[in-house]
């Protein structure tokens, strides 16, 4: 009776290890005998879950997208205010911690393998879409308050998330020009400039 839930929980580890693994090492240098060391179990498991290493990548990149979803989706019902929602939502994003830059990596590694894969890049248009969806959301809900001055929503989020998404890069690469702190002034002076008060 209980077997689904362990299988579950036996795939989220597999995932969870798949992701920590291509996070330190890369996609290419990737084998799933490294997952499965790193899950805690056998090669033949991880096999039992997933086919072949694109199987089990594609999956892990989705678990990743999944995970730093569920990570944000409290700063959406913690902040009424647009301004404060969308400046605890950005600040989400910078590589302070273990966690993010471990998720940041694995993004990177995902936008190199995609370059190659339709299917992949069939879910970066899904992932995309949705984090669109949710800063045009947030920039809307800044709007209709009339705290953010009126523009395009969606091609707002693009700009924002597309800066964003350079900026971490810079970081991840070690930039001397770009270090998180630098990367968190740019990301705070567009925002500012988001605000009706600075038109």
């Amino acid at each position: 009776m209980a077997r689904p839930s362990v299988e579950a929980e036996r795939r989220e580890q597999i995932l969870s290890a798949a992701c920590e693994v291509v996070s330190e090492i890369g996609f290419k240098s990737l084998r799933v005998a490294d997952v499965a060391k790193r899950a805690g179990t056998s090669t033949g498991t991880v096999h039992y879950y997933f086919d072949t290493k694109t199987e089990l990548m594609r999956a892990a990149f989705e678990w990743n997208f999944a995970r730093s979803l569920d990570r944000r989706r409290p700063l959406l019902d913690e902040h009424p205010d647009p301004r404060e929602r969308l400046r605890a939502f950005v600040e989400s994003y910078l590589p302070v911690d273990d966690v993010t830059v471990r998720a940041w990596h694995v993004w990177a590694e995902l936008w190199v393998e995609a370059l190659h894969d339709p299917d992949l890049q069939e879910m970066n248009e899904q992932v995309y879409g949705e984090w669109r969806r949710i800063v045009a959301g947030i920039l809307r809900d800044g709007q209709d308050s009339g705290l953010f001055r009126e523009e395009d929503p969606v091609l707002a989020a693009n700009a924002l998330i597309g800066m964003i998404d350079g900026l971490a890069l810079q970081v991840l690469l070690r930039s001397r020009s770009m270090t998180v702190d630098r990367m968190r002034a740019v990301c705070d002076r567009t925002l500012r400039n988001l605000d009706v008060a600075t038109v």
